[in-house]
């Protein structure tokens, strides 16, 4: 496997492990709940992680835009399923030109 593909592979770790911990976020209430809590902090612990692993093949806004963009596209689809919360339309026209730019970033992009 090329490092480009390694750096991918861990970017998709990293977009994972922060969808896990911002969908635990509702349910820590403060961080009284212990085990939301724990699943929160080493989810986030754990993307950051993998992100920065990604920094030495793909640019930082280019890992960071994709770590984002598409963890709000998931976190979108799986509040819906989890807590029945749908998104409006023009949010999801808003979600769209998200995903968009995602991928114009990661086709287009020239810095590595």
């Amino acid at each position: 496997m090329s490092a480009l593909t390694n750096a991918y592979i861990f970017l998709i770790l990293a977009i994972v492990a922060e969808v896990i911990g911002t969908l635990y976020l509702r349910e820590i209430e403060g961080f009284t709940k212990i085990i939301p809590s724990l699943i929160t902090a080493i989810s986030y612990a754990a993307s950051f992680y993998w992100l920065s692993f990604t920094l030495d093949e793909i640019p930082i806004g280019v890992a960071y835009a994709t770590w984002s963009g598409v963890g709000i596209f998931l976190i979108t689809c799986l509040a819906a399923i989890k807590y029945f919360q749908f998104p409006n339309l023009l949010t999801s026209i808003g979600m769209g030109f998200v995903i968009v730019g995602v991928v114009l970033i990661n086709l287009f992009s020239t810095d590595y």
